[in-house]
């Protein structure tokens, strides 16, 4: 008896996962082709400065000596290094001496001249370096350490974002890796990107500028193997309950 009502919850499980269009395991459905929508990676990229950025910004009197940036008595008055100068969010950041300058929507190198600019007001040859700190890729899905990959240049490759992800899981799809991105009007689009296939990738389709998400998706067995794990867990419970009783009564017999 109890081995028919496992074989029809089972199969009343595979009916269930395979009758609806969409899963509620798989992330970013939709009932749009967005994979249509192509994605252009110029290769003079820079990162575009925003809201709620941190930047270091190191300030020189005469490029060949110590930088100016820390605190202490004759120096600029802030640390601006260690944790970064926060840009606010009406896009500002308040330097010592130029006071507010407004950075969002600049490069960094276009906000280093800009600030070049104002401290030219205060210092004979001031040299001004800016980098933003907060810079990340987002890797999440089937891959061994999800979680932010933080980039020291403007832009990284898939494999190298998966490789600090510590590569996919056994349960990965390979030939469907979504790459979540903005485009220059901030409109979000989706790009597919097929490992397995190495005439079908491209190098514009492989590179990662900062914010964008990838996306490893599960295979089919392992949202099943999850389903039927979250389907079967009241029968193992009241299993693992009966038990003690069926032995006492096949002892007493």
């Amino acid at each position: 008896m109890l081995k028919n009502v496992i074989i029809f919850s089972l199969s009343l499980l595979f009916f269930l996962t395979g009758c609806g269009d969409k899963s509620n395991y798989v992330l970013l459905q939709s009932d749009k082709n967005y994979l249509n929508e192509k994605l252009t990676v110029h290769q003079s990229y820079e990162y575009v400065i925003s809201p709620q950025d941190r930047l270091k910004i190191s300030i020189y009197r005469n490029p060949e000596f110590t930088s100016e940036t820390a605190t202490g008595a004759g120096q600029l008055g802030q640390n601006m290094q260690n944790n970064g100068v926060l840009v606010d969010t009406l896009g500002y950041i308040s330097l010592p001496l130029v006071n507010r300058i407004k950075v969002a929507g600049l490069t960094q190198t276009q906000t280093s001249e800009l600030i070049t600019k104002k401290y030219k007001r205060y210092l004979r040859i001031p040299t001004v370096y800016v980098e933003v700190l907060n810079k990340r890729v987002y890797v999440i899905g089937e891959v061994r350490k999800p979680g932010p990959v933080k980039l020291d240049r403007e832009k990284i490759t898939l494999l190298e974002a998966l490789a600090f992800t510590g590569d996919l899981t056994d349960a990965a799809i390979r030939d469907n890796i979504l790459i979540l991105s903005r485009n220059s009007q901030n409109k979000l689009y989706i790009r597919s990107v097929d490992l397995t296939n190495f005439d079908h990738m491209s190098m514009a389709n492989m590179m990662l500028k900062p914010n964008d998400i990838v996306y490893v998706q599960p295979n089919g067995w392992k949202e099943y193997k999850v389903a039927s794990d979250n389907f079967t867990a009241p029968f193992r419970t009241i299993a693992e309950i009966a038990s003690p009783f069926v032995q006492i009564s096949f002892l007493r017999d």
